[in-house]
This record gives structure tokens, C-alpha cells and sequence, in this order.
């Protein structure tokens, strides 16, 4: 695990054009936050408000998280608030919300995306079942945060992007923050929602850098947020890939396309709204989605705009996904699996008749 905090630490987080997103507002201080430390205040905030708020998982106690989340929060708020558990994502997720049931208000840390299929189970028949089973007298009011995505030659085993299985789940809310004041702002609500919230965090962000304000503005948990404005083709997507796909609106502004940027944010429930608002602006639509292609998320928001905004295209939705192999370990491989924003570039010009 040291070495994955490592790859973290020296990693190669796709920072470009991150001010652009993180503006300082007028008349508030602001102070340079990474990723990481946005999370870890806001943790930290939560539980100095709520004394039932208390964090589980596996290595956030003294050895202050996998990627370091959580490193200090031990030695202020001691081992029965921060608390080390054994490798059983089913025994502690399933623990958690036993407590959450019983009226706590837990944040239960899971490693990484692909361990959170042991705790599938738990998460899926019942976290997400529970309240309908009881007929809406049993809420389970937890936070499963986890990171997800690839880009640090962390292998097959620790680097996909399965948010949009947890999407595709009636029961859960699903956040995937990718700006600063995302990352600061989404879990006091998700924390105050009385039914499971999960929120997956790229973990190539955490060592993003931006101002943020101070106090930080307030974040809702309910929609999508447009990230650059645009009048030629709407690029729509999330998490990791955001910073990737704003990279490409500037090269494709380079060539006189004014691509617009849809930061979808919250993956359940869809922001179905604003992603017709935008293709009936732009009349094209290019989905980023570091899942795989087959079934993906991309899937489902390219159907919704079929559905909904089919006589306002001027062309079929485009879709930029990760190549269907398992991650490659190799850094070469594991760039070309990837969306990359040169593969934007290429698919927003096909569309447009200028490829």
C-alpha cells in the first residue's frame, strides 16, 4: 500500500486548465486546496459538527489512509471516530451500515472501486433495498466513499471505473466529484441525506490544486453543472475525465469549435435535464466516460438524448470510452486504454463534418 500512496504522491494528476474551473469568487479569500485536503476538511468539518459522524476502512487510522485522505484525523479524533478495520470490504461496509441503521452517520472508506465488488452485496440487497423492504420506516443514512479510475499504473486490479454499475441501482445516490469545490462541498449533504449515498472519487485528482473559497461555497447533490460554455457541440461527462475533456474544448477552440462542457456530477439520479438542455443548444454530443463502452454510462445518457432531443441533433451522439481490456499496467498501454483528449478532439470533429 505504501507504494500506491507513492504513485499517488509523485503521480501525474491531469491538472490542465484546473483554475479555469476553480474561479475565485469576488470578495471571498481563497486558499490553494488539493483534492486530497478538500476531502479530508470536509470529513474533518463533519465530524467536529456531528459527533455521529465517524470514519471506517481499511488503513485510514495511523497510517492516514491509502492515499492519505485521512492522514491526521486519527490523532484528533482518536480510534473510536477513525476506525482501522480488517480486509473485509462485505464485514465492515455491512458493519457500517448496521450503524447507520441504528443512528449513527458513518463513512465507510473503500480502497478502491474493485473492492467494493466484495462488498456488492451488502451495498446493492441492502444499503439500497432497505428502506423499500421496510415499507419506508428504515432509512440507512451512509457514506461510501472510494476511489476509482486509472492513469497510475496501479493494474487491472485496482484502476477501473464502475460507478456507472452502482448508477444503474435504485435505492443509492451517486456522486462523482471532480472540482475542488465539489470534493469539499458534496458530503455534508450526502451525509445529511437519510438514504445510502456513494461517492466516487478519481483517485488521479487527488492531487489536483486550485483556490478555493473560504468559507467554500455551498455544493448541492441534485445536478449537473456546465464547466465551459459553448454554441458547437456538447461534451458531457464526469469525474476524471473532466479536466481531460476541458483540455480538448480549448484544442478544439484552437480550431474555431466552441465546445460546451457538461460536468455531470451526480450519476444517480441522471441529470437528464441538463444534458437535453445542452444538446438543444449545441445540436452535437460527445460522452466521456472512463468505462467501458459496452453497457456503459455513456450508454444510458447517449439513449437519453435520443429519447428526449432526437429532432434537435444534427448527428448521432458520439461516445469516447476506455478500450474493452483490463487496465494494462504498462504506462503506454495504459494511455492508450484511456479516453485522452486528443480521442475528444478526434470525435467532436467527426461529428462536425471536420475530422
Amino acid at each position: 500500500m505504501s507504494a500506491q500512496v507513492a504513485n499517488v504522491q509523485n503521480g501525474e494528476a491531469h491538472v490542465a486548465d484546473a483554475k479555469a474551473v476553480h474561479e475565485a469568487r469576488q470578495g471571498a479569500a481563497t486558499k490553494e486546496t488539493s483534492y486530497r485536503e478538500a476531502v479530508r476538511f470536509a470529513m474533518t468539518e463533519a465530524m467536529e459538527a456531528d459527533d455521529r459522524v465517524f470514519l471506517m476502512g481499511e488503513d485510514v487510522g495511523a497510517y492516514g489512509g491509502c492515499y492519505a485522505v485521512s492522514m491526521g484525523m486519527f490523532e484528533r479524533f482518536g480510534p473510536e471516530r477513525i476506525r482501522d478495520t480488517p480486509l473485509s470490504e462485505s464485514a465492515f461496509v455491512g458493519a457500517g451500515i448496521g450503524a447507520a441503521m441504528a443512528g449513527m452517520r458513518p463513512i465507510v472508506e473503500v480502497m478502491t472501486v474493485n473492492f467494493s465488488l466484495l462488498a456488492l452485496d451488502q451495498i446493492m440487497n441492502t444499503a439500497a433495498t432497505v428502506l423499500h423492504m421496510s415499507g419506508g420506516q428504515c432509512h440507512v443514512p451512509i457514506v461510501i466513499r472510494m476511489a476509482t479510475g486509472a492513469g497510475r499504473q496501479l493494474a487491472a486490479q485496482h484502476s477501473h471505473s464502475l460507478e456507472g454499475w452502482y448508477a444503474h441501482i435504485p435505492g443509492l445516490r451517486i456522486l462523482a466529484p471532480a472540482t475542488i469545490e465539489d470534493a469539499r462541498g458534496m458530503l455534508a449533504p450526502a451525509l445529511a441525506d437519510p438514504d445510502p449515498v456513494l461517492i466516487f472519487e478519481n483517485a488521479a485528482l487527488y492531487n489536483l490544486k486550485a483556490p478555493l473559497a473560504d468559507p467554500p461555497p455551498a455544493v448541492d447533490i441534485a445536478s449537473a453543472a456546465v464547466r465551459r460554455a459553448g454554441t458547437d457541440v456538447s461534451l458531457i461527462t464526469y469525474g476524471g475525465s473532466l479536466f481531460k475533456t476541458l483540455e480538448a474544448a480549448e484544442a478544439l477552440a484552437q480550431d474555431g469549435i466552441e465546445a460546451e462542457v457538461l460536468d455531470l456530477r451526480v450519476l444517480r439520479p441522471l441529470g437528464t435535464e441538463a444534458i437535453l438542455a445542452t444538446v438543444r443548444k449545441t445540436h452535437h454530443a460527445v460522452i466521456v466516460d472512463e468505462g467501458w463502452r459496452t453497457g456503459s454510462l455513456a450508454a444510458e445518457v447517449s439513449a437519453r438524448i435520443v429519447e428526449g432531443a432526437f429532432f434537435d441533433l444534427d448527428a448521432p451522439p458520439a461516445r469516447v470510452c476506455s478500450e474493452e481490456v483490463p487496465i494494462p499496467y504498462a504506462k503506454h498501454m495504459e494511455y492508450a486504454a484511456l479516453p485522452q483528449p486528443e480521442k475528444v478532439v478526434a470525435a467532436a470533429k467527426a461529428l462536425l463534418g471536420r475530422g
